[in-house]
């Protein structure tokens, strides 16, 4: 009987909530274990409300085990813990390393991962499938049936709060858009955004503009075009109550990015547009309210599995020829308005 299992997973934001899934298979594969999870800080909270992990290690990338030395004192730690298995759904050097010097001898590991040889079990990537699938792999996952949601605890402090919020602005139905990225190639353009959501206020909607901190300068901009109707929450909120504001909604439109997998974690209506990037990478909203959205016609796209800085042609037309009236009908067809 396997009693103490570890999951290494410091990737970004969607890469935790599309880790939440594996999460909950294994737990049901080994119902009398543990499972504790290794994260980064930006994403411990998103494990730390999975009902199925016992405890998240903090992996601080930034600062305290930014150097090698940092790293493997960091998995000798691990070591003392005495996991009897490993399942790593990150492929980085980093993640590697931990992997080798926590000794851990039950590896199991992506075959094109960094230094994939420490693993002991290494699975094929599956490029044509979606990540959740691709994960689930881990564990020699035939089913077909992978469309598992992740499993988000709302604590009741956190949804008064997110009640509270709402009836303050509003009381009508609400949608919410999150117009930002990491990458700058993956942002559908802004004056697009602005008729998204003027077509949406003119439907009797409420819109919550949503995102990060890094977000704040865009959502504030979108905010200010409006006279009412539309408020940013960006840099407000934290990722599960930001999920509880979703679950609240009637719609998310928003771009590849991490919002798109807080809108299935909350089983909402998700629109995903594809401006640089493509559904084919397997981040696409995978829910049965699940849409997507792309302009493909193009010899330059795909130009990179994460986006970009800026356009490399500096044309971006995988955003500019995605018209707003596109994706307004395919939003009128979604809420049936």
């Amino acid at each position: 009987m396997i009693k103490r299992i570890l999951v290494i997973q410091t990737a970004f934001l969607g890469d935790a909530i599309l880790t939440l899934p594996l999460i909950q298979k294994i737990a049901e594969k080994y119902p009398n274990s543990n499972i504790d999870v290794v994260a980064i800080p930006s994403t411990e909270i998103i494990f730390r409300s999975s009902p199925f992990v016992k405890s998240v290690i903090v992996l601080d990338k930034k600062g305290e085990h930014k150097s090698i030395f940092g790293i493997i004192n960091f998995a000798h730690k691990l070591k003392a813990e005495k996991y009897e298995i490993v399942y790593s759904p990150h492929r980085s050097f980093r993640t590697s390393l931990i992997v080798f010097f926590s000794g851990i001898r039950n590896s199991v590991g992506f075959d094109t991962a960094s230094l994939s040889f420490v693993y002991k079990n290494r699975v094929k990537y599956d490029y044509n499938s979606h990540e959740v699938k691709r994960n689930l792999n881990l564990l020699n996952n035939e089913s077909d049936d992978w469309k598992i949601l992740p499993i988000v605890n709302i604590r009741q402090d956190v949804k008064v709060k997110i009640k509270e919020i709402i009836l303050s602005k509003t009381n009508k139905q609400i949608a919410c858009v999150a117009p930002g990225s990491v990458w700058k190639t993956k942002i559908y353009p802004e004056k697009y955004f602005y008729e998204i959501i003027s077509f949406l206020t003119n439907k009797n909607f409420f819109v919550f503009l949503i995102g990060s901190n890094e977000d704040e300068v865009l959502c504030k901009n979108l905010e200010r075009k409006f006279d009412e109707n539309v408020f940013s929450v960006a840099g407000l909120l934290n990722v599960v109550e930001t999920i509880e504001l979703l679950r609240n909604s009637r719609i998310l439109i928003c771009n590849d990015s991490a919002p798109t997998h807080m809108g299935v974690a909350a089983d909402i209506s998700v629109l995903t547009l594809y401006c640089s990037t493509i559904k084919e990478f397997g981040f696409y909203p995978y829910n049965q309210k699940g849409q997507w959205l792309s302009y493909d016609n193009l010899q330059c796209k795909p130009c990179g599995i994460h986006g970009r800085e800026k356009c490399p042609i500096e044309t971006f037309d995988c955003g500019y020829n995605l018209k707003p009236s596109a994706v307004i009908d395919k939003i009128s067809i979604m809420l049936n308005v």
